[in-house]
């Protein structure tokens, strides 16, 4: 997704810029050209030097042939700025980009609600764990994009459920965003042990193509050290993500963009007629007949019109949604609350499609502002949802898709 709150095409596609992605950060057309014919080179060395045995590349390394690497046109990575906190750092000591320099650092720009930053996790805990011994360090930027993604403890409670192994910054003033130019999340930039930027990724996807990119720079690194070879297993990502996984998507797949509810961020109307009414309480109902859209949220009950979600103000709510995609969430927010699903007519119960939290009789209670899982099929179909929610209070910012 983008900072405009549009789901980003980008991330369906998977967008890469290796150095040519810095029109994106730099706009400067200029620059991309040099730059990728330098990046060219180091790729050209790296592959001349590489010899394969089986699953493993060893590299030999001539330090006069990566010293020959015009840098010149490749931009230093700013230093983090307006840091508000820090996770997985040794007793939460301040962590800056400087005290990294020698190492290739992966700059990971995420937020913990945003499903597309989730899926990226398990390649990235992979990679800290390999490449960390020859000097390879990610640091996850944590710039939020709603207001309670600001709260120490809510991004401290989801780095620990996400199993996240690397070090995470709150840039909840987004700081560092700026500093980047950045506009997207997922967003990572790979910064080479001189502290240039070396590559730029956004968004999902290709990353066999990043770890070939952490397995260059290492082996300039290493080459730059005074190292005379360097081995690797050949960079075709290990990671194994299980069909049944949140982590799995399939990008080839037609699946239902991202929808915002919230009258600030929603980039489509409501299905109710009152549609979105800024800051007011309205009495939504959905008429007996009514011919669902896809991809349109429809609401029954008295809702509360926030800039970030709709606020059920009842004690009772209906939110319905047709949907194509394996997996469906919602980011919403509130304790105690609770949520009946249903899927194309039938109680959602606890089988293969069930969500991861949906409980035995398919509801769900609200512990917190985060991502809920509530769908999470085999395959991918199109499929309708309703939620028949209890309490008020209950916040619905998002609905994304799998």
């Amino acid at each position: 997704m983008n900072r405009d709150n549009v789901s980003a095409v980008a991330m369906a596609i998977a967008v890469i810029a290796i150095i040519v992605g810095f029109g994106i950060y730099f706009n400067s057309p200029s620059l991309n050209k040099a730059s990728s014919s330098s990046q060219q080179q180091l790729e050209k060395v790296v592959s001349a030097a590489t010899t394969t045995n089986g699953t493993i590349k060893t590299i030999k390394l001539d330090k006069a042939q990566f010293l020959q690497i015009d840098k010149s046109q490749f931009q230093k990575a700013p230093e983090f700025a307006q840091i508000a906190g820090y996770i997985n750092t040794p007793s939460s000591a301040p962590l800056t980009l400087a005290s990294l320099k020698g190492k290739v650092v992966l700059v990971d720009f995420w937020t913990y609600s945003c499903i597309n930053c989730i899926r990226t996790l398990p390649h990235l805990n992979d990679w800290y764990q390999r490449y960390a011994d020859k000097g390879f360090v990610i640091v996850g930027v944590h710039s939020p994009e709603f207001e309670f993604e600001k709260n120490y403890d809510n991004v401290k409670a989801a780095v620990q459920k996400l199993g996240i192994k690397f070090p995470v910054i709150l840039d909840s003033n987004h700081g560092t965003w700026n500093a980047y130019g950045n506009m997207y999340w997922p967003r990572d930039y790979l910064v080479d042990t001189q502290g240039y930027i070396r590559h730029d990724h956004i968004g999902e996807g290709d990353y066999n193509t990043t770890e070939s990119a952490i397995q260059s720079l290492l082996a300039e690194g290493a080459a730059l050290n005074g190292m005379k070879d360097i081995s690797f297993n050949t960079a075709k990502s290990t990671t194994t993500i299980n069909r049944s996984s949140l982590a799995f998507v399939d990008l080839t797949k037609q699946i239902t963009p991202e929808i915002y509810l919230g009258y600030s961020f929603a980039r489509a109307p409501l299905g109710n007629p009152q549609n979105f009414q800024p800051d007011q309480t309205i009495p939504y109902s959905i008429p007996p007949n009514t011919s669902f859209n896809p991809d349109i949220v429809y609401l029954d009950g008295l809702w509360k019109n926030n800039p970030d979600n709709m606020e059920l103000q009842s004690n009772t709510g209906h939110i319905v949604l047709t949907y194509n995609a394996r997996a469906v969430n919602i980011v919403a927010g509130g304790h105690g609350q609770q949520g009946i699903v249903t899927e194309d007519g039938a109680t959602k119960i606890l089988n293969n499609s069930s969500g991861k939290d949906l409980t035995q009789d398919g509801k769900f209670v609200l512990d917190g502002q985060r991502l809920y899982n509530l769908a999470l099929y085999n395959n991918y179909g199109s499929h309708s949802i309703i939620i028949n929610v209890s309490g008020k209070g209950f916040q619905l910012y998002t609905f994304t898709f799998g």
